[in-house]
């Protein structure tokens, strides 16, 4: 078959494939079989120019090419017929629509800055700190040496030997006074960790804020007004707060902080185990022994510290009865808030 014949038989062959073309995949496909430039088959006869003589050159050069700009202009053809039916969006309008869920906050984040919120009105500065912390600014620094028994509460999870999970907040205030003289008054809100058996109320992951305020002629008279001030704007001006003796080794008096039962009103129910009080936070004052590790002069200087557990607060305020339900990603918990 001489070459002209079979530039015949290949115009014949693209036009039956062109018509039979219904997608941009068949185009693709068309377009590397006859145009590419090195495997194509209007390619291959091209090739063959230089060995044919001048007269047949031309000629079969002028079909050639003419073939190829015919193959061209009808690609081109269908490549717009298939674009534009690309573009074109059939909408069933009585199909219903498709629903696209809405994000939220995490309730703990949420209370952690409505905390934030309640305390930087009255002044205080909100400070973060290191989770991973060593047994300096852990322990040692809040007067809980190496052998105290208070040590035991705070089974946490060590990195190496002196370095650790942070068991509360109260690290990032020695770090603070390490580098500012009094007055302070700041919360450090945050995640801690101890290796607690997770139940309905303990996890081995929870939120503190844990708060610090020194200055000259600071007296437990202002710890009660600023947890008093801070527990009625959280739940209610109803609520009433009681004190009453605890020990703590940084803290020296210490109290745990009760409210009245937000539940009951007081008057005594399961949630407060009918004694009309709820137990919500640890305080007290500033141990001197703690003044001492930051160079503070326990003469002139004294101070308040009080700690609580975010998801203790928001538990009792969303009357939500089991913690780890924070915590396992259940959207239907999670979207109530």
């Amino acid at each position: 078959m001489d070459i002209i014949e079979k530039l015949k038989n290949i115009r014949k062959e693209a036009e039956k494939e062109l018509k039979e073309i219904s997608k941009i995949s068949d185009l693709l496909e068309f377009k590397s079989k006859y145009l590419n430039k090195k495997t194509g088959k209007i390619t291959e006869i091209l090739k063959l120019l230089p060995e044919l003589a001048v007269d047949m050159k031309r000629i079969v050069g002028k079909e050639a090419n003419m073939l190829k700009k015919d193959i061209e202009a009808e690609v081109k053809k269908i490549e717009k017929a298939l674009s534009s039916k690309k573009d074109l969006v059939f909408y069933d309008i009585t199909l219903p629509g498709t629903y696209v869920s809405k994000g939220y906050k995490n309730i703990i984040l949420k209370v952690l800055e409505d905390c934030k919120s309640i305390f930087s009105n009255v002044g205080f500065d909100i400070v973060e700190g290191p989770q991973v912390e060593t047994d300096y600014y852990n322990f040692e620094a809040l007067n809980i040496p190496e052998d105290h028994p208070a040590r035991d509460m705070h089974d946490t999870f060590y990195v190496s030997e002196h370095i650790l999970l942070r068991t509360h907040t109260s690290p990032v205030q020695i770090r603070v006074m390490e580098k500012q003289k009094p007055p302070i008054a700041m919360i450090s809100p945050g995640p801690c960790y101890r290796s607690d058996t997770p139940d309905a109320t303990h996890s081995p992951v929870f939120h503190q804020i844990e708060g610090l305020y020194v200055d000259k002629n600071v007296s437990f008279a202002d710890l009660k007004g600023i947890l008093t001030y801070f527990f009625q704007s959280f739940f209610s001006k109803d609520v009433k707060l009681r004190f009453r003796p605890s020990f703590f080794p940084f803290t020296e008096p210490s109290t745990e902080v009760d409210i009245s039962c937000i539940f009951c009103g007081g008057k005594g129910c399961n949630v407060c185990k009918h004694t009309g009080w709820i137990e919500v936070a640890g305080a007290g004052m500033v141990d001197p022994e703690v003044f001492k590790y930051v160079d503070y002069d326990t003469e002139i200087y004294s101070g308040y510290a009080f700690g609580m557990g975010v998801e203790r607060i928001t538990m009792l305020k969303y009357q939500i009865n089991d913690i780890r339900l924070f915590f396992e990603n259940n959207l239907n918990f999670l979207n109530q808030f």
